[in-house]
């Protein structure tokens, strides 16, 4: 669990990086979160764009690619979507204590 100071320290991280993925009308699929997923092992942190064509809501499109991708669920902001996990091999952010 991700505590608020180190919450903050991802969004300012995040605030500069552009969206990797969008997820679009066929909302979270299998395929989507396993391109997460590898994407969050080599990154740690990640923004998703949701597009408006995609049915579910943004929130619910968050909780399934956390759950999907064992990430956490750093800041829900419009349409965009940042995740975090720490990497098993290569650990690039040190986060704040």
């Amino acid at each position: 669990m991700l505590t608020g100071k180190q919450k903050q320290f991802l969004r300012a991280l995040a605030n500069s990086r552009r969206p990797l993925f969008q997820v679009g009308k066929d909302g979270v699929t299998a395929n989507v979160i396993n391109t997460v997923s590898d994407s969050l092992e080599a990154h740690e942190l990640i923004k998703i764009s949701v597009l408006k064509t995609c049915g579910e809501d943004v929130r619910e499109v968050a909780l399934d690619l956390s759950a999907g991708t064992r990430s956490q669920i750093v800041q829900i902001i419009g349409r965009t979507v940042i995740l975090y996990r720490e990497s098993r091999d290569k650990k690039r952010i040190e986060l704040p204590r």
